[in-house]
């Protein structure tokens, strides 16, 4: 790699921090309404609701494909992010 491409990437990866540090912001505020939303939850059963999962990845692949966005890329990170939360949902769930 030419020196004038390493002082590029350099430059590029520090954007590429700067905006994972405000993605990690945005999903501690994810977090938080999550845990809000687990608190109006009376049964574990309620923490899976597949009719909103699959509306949801529909809504992203909509909008991924208006912005120009590979939607499986899209898809990929939403379904983890989904399944990631479903999980901690589980792991939090508290009988009432």
């Amino acid at each position: 790699m030419s020196p004038d491409n390493k002082k590029k990437l350099k430059k590029l990866r520090k954007k590429l921090d700067i905006l994972d540090n405000d993605l990690l912001r945005l999903i501690k505020k994810r977090t938080n309404l999550v845990e809000d939303v687990l608190k109006l939850k009376i049964y574990k059963k309620e923490i899976i609701d597949r009719k909103r999962i699959k509306k949801i990845l529909l809504n992203i692949k909509k909008k991924s494909l208006k912005l120009n966005i590979d939607p499986i890329i899209t898809k990929r990170i939403w379904k983890n992010m989904i399944w990631s939360y479903i999980n901690f949902e589980k792991k939090n769930f508290k009988k009432k």
